[in-house]
């Protein structure tokens, strides 16, 4: 086979994606039809357990998202960023797989079919409210089906679905979020786990009507909610499915709850658990003891003494820098700055929506020549060394004049990153 290529079928099936080929290509003899410009040409392979075919499939176009929801992230961003960032998805492929959320609103008849024959579970799914009228008025769509009728069908075909809740104080909060918990609940355990996340806002949100951030008290209101469940979940069957989102317990100034009470961590890319299951692993790692600094004869440092500065958003601040004390308990040069948010918003405070131009702005008075900065990788774009904003690595090196390096974004990253660079 050749580059430019187009996969007609796999043993007889018809290829449309990376999904059909996955599907359809498990066979140690593959039949390959493809079609190379104006010709049509068969191959067959012949692999081993576990032996890959080699082919590289070209991504397929995402399915848009035709609902405009009044707390689209997507329509609160500013002119000037990269293109992708602009895209609205809608595609259960996506969902399945690499765990974006879909609303279900605009599935076939043909596409529900395909779910169910190729196993394409679990799904991510938004609710927000299982009220329609609240839901609807939410997604912007009044014309939305029902989602209990949708939740209905998978369930009846054993589709396992991960499912969210943005609250939006005045909408979806008190009692429609009980609602929602206990209708979703009817599910179990094909609707797995609900996590619910506050709606995020930026300074560049214009639609209408307005809404209104979740303050200290909606999050207390919403976790009281949560928690009243959970301990009944839990009781009943040793699981909690439904959970709060860390920033809903970092806007309320309450603890965590144990990190056990989080289960398998099902939406940690959600948010959910994400800061728990950091100082789980923080407190298991073996810090650097003076001892050995001052034996090393570096005091932790690289061998021309740097000091190493990384940064974070400001609500994971007091977790990192708590981090980062211990490791200067051991010897270690290091400091870690909040970065306020001013491209999206001081409500903005989570670490992977901070551009590089802030990042910049909040450094320049504070490192100097030698040091050594740390990036976090939930900055960067996958697979690339590029912030929201389009500002590299490069970029940071360049016009600060330090030497920057991304990490992985967790305790044993960052430990890493100190005690090798």
């Amino acid at each position: 086979m050749a580059r430019g290529d187009v996969i007609l079928s796999i043993n007889g099936n018809e290829v449309n994606d990376v999904i059909d080929f996955l599907f359809y290509g498990n066979d140690a003899q593959l039949d390959i039809t493809v079609r190379r410009r104006e010709r049509k040409l068969s191959f067959r392979l012949f692999l081993k357990e576990g032996q890959d075919t080699g082919i590289e499939i070209k991504p397929f176009k995402i399915r848009l998202c035709r609902n405009k929801c009044l707390f689209c992230f997507v329509s609160q961003l500013p002119k000037g960023l990269r293109r992708t960032l602009y895209v609205k998805d809608e595609d259960y492929r996506m969902s399945f797989l690499y765990g974006n959320y879909i609303t279900l609103t605009n599935l076939t008849k043909e596409e529900k079919k395909r779910i169910v024959e190729q196993r394409l579970s679990p799904l991510y799914i938004s609710i927000h409210s299982t009220d329609r009228a609240v839901r609807n008025a939410l997604l912007g769509s009044p014309k939305a089906s029902d989602v209990l009728k949708e939740i209905q069908f998978f369930k009846e075909h054993k589709i396992k679905m991960h499912c969210q809740i943005v609250l939006c104080p005045g909408y979806n909060d008190g009692k429609n979020l009980q609602q929602t918990i206990r209708d979703l609940y009817k599910f179990y355990p094909y609707v797995s786990s609900i996590a619910v996340v506050p709606v995020g806002l930026t300074t560049h949100r214009k639609t209408a009507p307005k809404l209104k951030a979740v303050e200290k008290d909606d999050a207390l209101s919403a976790i009281g909610v949560i928690d009243s469940f959970q301990k009944r979940f839990r009781k009943k069957h040793g699981d909690s499915i439904v959970y709060a989102a860390d920033e809903l317990y970092i806007k309320a100034e309450t603890p965590f709850p144990p990190l056990r009470a989080y289960g398998e961590l099902p939406q940690r890319e959600n948010g959910v658990g994400m800061v728990p299951f950091f100082l789980y692993q923080a407190k298991r790692m073996k810090m650097p003891q003076p001892s050995q600094a001052t034996e090393s004869g570096d005091q932790g440092r690289d061998k021309t003494g740097h000091r190493f500065v990384t940064f974070t958003g400001t609500s994971f601040y007091p977790y990192l820098v708590r981090f980062a004390d211990g490791l200067k308990k051991g010897g270690i040069d290091i400091e870690v700055i909040p970065i306020e948010n001013t491209f999206f918003g001081k409500s903005v405070t989570v670490t992977g929506l901070l551009t590089g131009r802030d990042v910049m702005r909040s450094l320049s008075e504070f490192v100097k020549k030698d040091d050594i900065l740390l990036i976090p990788d939930v900055v960067m774009r996958e697979g690339h060394e590029v912030f929201l904003d389009d500002v590299s690595k490069q970029d940071i090196e360049d016009l600060l004049g330090i030497r920057p390096y991304v990490i992985e974004s967790t305790p044993k990253g960052l430990l890493e990153a100190v005690t090798s660079l």
